[in-house]
């Protein structure tokens, strides 16, 4: 197990991110068409074929999920991606012609120092096509592909992944770029909101405060830019699932957010998250087991939010966010791979 949704058999992963920009992209590729959902619970969403993952829709699978960074114009990260897969023959039989199914969101990375002054020509088809080529098992995160320029109302956001295998054989794994218009931190820190759900100190192993300050009233928030966060993330099982149950598993999915980020959904948030389910290991019990599935795939999205935070890096221009080391020093456990 490599604690990355890439232990989830059928998938790979790929970034590929623009230093002078500061923004970035990251490819879930799956090996064959594989059944996909999303659920979409932020006020300012930016989605591309999200319509076509409803269960009520002619095509039941994809054939990569894209998550990038630029707003609206990073939506065409997902164009790259597609032109890519056709060139290699991927793709939606229709007659002779063939279309790849390639669904993707956007966060907003638009104010965070780096140089957007693209004129005709962003980055992210190129950025796309990049991060496709470069999809393989192991990954690093961090500030790394979409989290490469992401946010939090406090600390330094980026790119994380978490992986876990239940009692009935099922792997269930996330990957989750944060941009959070919350935070992912106990009041001024350093604890993480998902300590309960951590493993092996894979995020520093620092559990919960001594003592919780009431935040209902006066919680943190990124900045005064409308729209300016967004947090995407893709959870993967490989169980065989319908549309509908991986719609339902997206729903679950998505509590894992609440359980890591505060506040979460915001009218400033454009929150997503899409799942797949590569079809492997057939559910015994479907509606006990999707239950399970989903509870996990929560806790499992919660340890990917802290370890996206966990292994940022700030970017380095006048002013950029901290990252949580450079506010709270080195972990006193070993990172996990």
């Amino acid at each position: 197990m490599r604690n990355l949704i890439t232990d989830v058999p059928g998938l790979k992963v790929g970034h590929a991110h623009d230093a002078r920009c500061a923004t970035g992209v990251t490819v879930v590729l799956c090996d064959e068409p594989t059944i996909a959902a999303v659920d979409v619970r932020g006020g300012g969403p930016g989605t591309r074929e999200a319509d076509l993952l409803d269960p009520a829709a002619t095509v039941e699978k994809v054939d990569a999920i894209v998550l990038s960074g630029g707003s609206a114009f990073g939506l065409d990260a997902a164009a790259g991606v597609m032109i890519a897969l056709a060139a290699a023959g991927r793709g939606f039989a229709v007659g002779p012609a063939r279309v790849p199914i390639v669904p993707g969101a956007v966060l907003f990375d638009l104010n965070n120092g780096g140089d957007k002054a693209w004129g005709l020509d962003p980055p992210y088809r190129h950025l796309g096509r990049d991060a496709l080529h470069g999809a393989g098992l192991d990954f690093p995160l961090g500030t790394i592909g979409a989290g490469y320029g992401a946010t939090t109302a406090i600390v330094k956001g980026g790119l994380g992944s978490a992986s876990a295998v239940l009692p009935s054989g099922h792997v269930v794994g996330a990957v989750v770029a944060v941009n959070a218009v919350g935070s992912p931190l106990f009041g001024a820190g350093p604890h993480f909101r998902a300590a309960p759900y951590e493993r092996h100190a894979e995020f520093g192993g620092l559990g919960l405060p001594a003592t919780f300050l009431d935040e209902a009233s006066a919680p943190a928030l990124k900045g005064h830019v409308p729209l300016s966060a967004t947090t995407l993330a893709v959870v993967a099982c490989d169980a065989v699932l319908t549309t509908a149950q991986a719609h339902r598993l997206a729903v679950m999915a998505q509590d894992g957010l609440a359980l890591s980020l505060f506040p979460i959904h915001t009218p400033l948030d454009g929150d997503c998250v899409f799942t797949l389910a590569t079809g492997r290991r057939p559910l015994a019990a479907p509606i006990p087991d999707l239950a399970r599935i989903g509870a996990c795939a929560a806790a499992v999205l919660a340890r990917a939010v802290a370890r996206a935070v966990f292994s940022a890096k700030a970017l380095p221009f006048p002013g950029a966010q901290p990252s949580w080391r450079d506010l709270f020093g080195a972990p006193s456990a070993p990172l996990q791979p």
